[in-house]
């Protein structure tokens, strides 16, 4: 996944420094302010510039100039190889039988598991889920150069599709009650992947705007009005 970040002293000139940067549109990508830009005490103290992270949307990776390492087959299969010995390592330490299924496609390394106690995988919110995405992906891209990076994404029963579309309709119910309320809302902690389905969702909102603050992992989204 392309993106940048960048700072300035509005929140609309950092996404045009980014925009200019990955020489694209603001239609063709998801835009997550990571920093909301303070003024300060007299303008002197305490200031801050506003920061945002700009990434391509998956569906737009074709269209642009590769610039980016592609792995030859050897590459691909290696890479497969190790994510499916680590994994059946680790299921078989969890006493879990389940079938690997791993494609390699455009935007990176595509895993399924399938089997009967696939809730253990999953676990609370998905959080077992992407700790053991996260394992992989560490795994694979040991040794890695950040132009080779390898995308892991690790799903199972079709949670995460079902997760996105519960994030988007909770997006959508929570931007409503701040249109109404005047309040902004302060969700739960959720990963990036998660955050940017938020951002994604109400990125055009004509009434409300999301940004991001803490630290992980508990960095959570903020609704609010504009």
């Amino acid at each position: 996944m392309k993106w940048v970040e960048k700072t300035a002293k509005t929140i609309d000139e950092a996404v045009e420094m980014a925009l200019q940067e990955l020489n694209i549109t603001k239609d063709n990508v998801d835009i997550e302010v990571l920093e909301q830009p303070n003024k300060g005490l007299f303008g002197l103290i305490g200031t801050r510039l506003a920061k945002v992270r700009v990434t391509i949307r998956e569906e737009q990776k074709e269209e642009l100039p590769i610039v980016e390492k592609i792995n030859n087959e050897e590459d691909k299969k290696k890479e497969k190889d190790i994510a499916y010995k680590f994994l059946r390592e680790v299921l078989n330490c969890m006493d879990i039988k389940a079938e690997i299924k791993i494609k390699y496609k455009e935007t990176g390394l595509y895993i399924n598991l399938i089997g009967p106690r696939m809730g253990m995988i999953i676990g609370r919110r998905g959080q077992t889920l992407d700790s053991l995405q996260y394992l992989v992906s560490l795994v694979v891209n040991k040794n890695k150069g950040k132009d080779e990076y390898v995308r892991i994404v690790l799903d199972t029963e079709n949670y995460r599709k079902k997760r996105e579309e519960t994030l988007v309709r909770l997006a959508n119910r929570l931007a409503e009650r701040v249109v109404k309320t005047r309040k902004k809302v302060e969700l739960e902690p959720m990963n990036p992947y998660e955050r940017r389905i938020i951002h994604s969702t109400l990125q055009n909102h004509p009434s409300v705007f999301t940004y991001s603050e803490g630290e992980e992992p508990n960095r959570k989204v903020i609704i609010a009005c504009k």
